[in-house]
């Protein structure tokens, strides 16, 4: 057998995402290294398993199809493996794959991913970044052991292990007079102008805020993207709502963002670690779920200003 473990992996990546640009971004590989593996691959079996298509991206060929199903039974079969043998010995080992919401990822995954492959050199760490339901989903198609998300929506099935709670904040301008401010009320900032983050369940929890109060926000656009929000923000198209609150506070373009305390003490959110309640967790997930435990606190979150040392809620 001339071909690897790591090929096989890139090959599944790719085709789950019908792109290999796509792969490259999901697994943190280069696409050049993803195209020379899927070639080698290919040449070594001696079949050809994508459709190349321009326009349309990559398609499976029917051996393509054939080879993902027990493509993924062997890299599991493999992770098995690493797993049995850290049960027995003092050595973790095998891949992690660690899932992450996408608004806070840039902030904690790099710390969380890195700090803890640091301390298990035999551990491989891959990290996926995605908004709260498609966390969900692939934890609940194995693709995923365990995910960084909030208390957004929990189903029955789900085990989540809560690790930190974020209060909402307004975020606006440098130049904006809410800047000023040593808190805003939901009312004062239903008269803005609002830059909601439209992410699934997010946008519900956002929104929640203002009916709560019997509020209704004036919305001037809807984004997914959490930089381009901030940027918008930073340019006085509007105000946002936002629970975590990233230490830097220059957006993409060099222009300032200020953090405002909501008066009031709305409800915020927990950020924790979301697990399938069925699955008996592995030594390597619970080693990484005690990593996180011991991190993430009041006091510390990685890449954030800590609950602790933000404006403290009042009415």
């Amino acid at each position: 057998m001339r071909f690897t473990l790591r090929q096989v992996e890139y090959f599944i990546a790719t085709a789950e995402t019908g792109s290999i640009t796509l792969a490259s971004e999901r697994i943190s590989i280069s696409q050049p290294s993803i195209s020379a593996a899927i070639s080698q691959l290919e040449a070594e079996l001696g079949a050809q398993l994508f459709l190349r298509r321009h326009a349309q991206g990559l398609s499976l060929t029917p051996a393509g199809r054939e080879l993902l199903t027990k493509a993924k039974r062997l890299v599991e079969q493999a992770n098995r493996l690493y797993h049995t043998a850290s049960e027995v010995t003092d050595t973790l080992g095998g891949t992690l794959s660690v899932g992450c919401l996408l608004t806070f990822a840039p902030m904690v995954l790099p710390a969380i991913t890195q700090g803890f492959a640091a301390d298990h050199p035999g551990v491989r760490v891959a990290p996926e970044v995605a908004d709260h339901a498609q966390l969900l989903h692939r934890l609940e198609r194995a693709e995923l052991d365990v995910a960084l998300s909030y208390d957004l929506e929990v189903p029955d099935g789900f085990d989540f292990e809560p690790l930190v709670e974020l209060a909402p904040y307004a975020m606006v301008a440098q130049t904006d007079p809410l800047a000023g401010q040593a808190a805003v009320t939901l009312a004062e900032l239903a008269e803005q102008e609002l830059i909601l983050l439209d992410l699934p369940l997010s946008r519900d929890y956002f929104m929640g805020l203002f009916a709560r109060e019997g509020l209704t926000p004036r919305i001037a656009a809807r984004l997914q993207q959490f930089d381009v929000l901030r940027t918008m923000v930073a340019n006085r198209f509007g105000y946002s709502i936002a629970n975590a609150r990233p230490r830097n506070s220059v957006a993409m373009d060099g222009r300032d963002v200020v953090a405002v305390r909501i008066a009031g003490a709305p409800q915020g959110m927990t950020m924790g670690l979301l697990r399938v309640a069925r699955q008996r967790p592995t030594r390597l997930v619970t080693t990484f779920v005690d990593y996180c435990r011991d991190l993430i606190s009041d006091s510390y979150v990685p890449g954030m200003v800590a609950p602790s040392d933000a404006p403290r809620r009042r009415g």
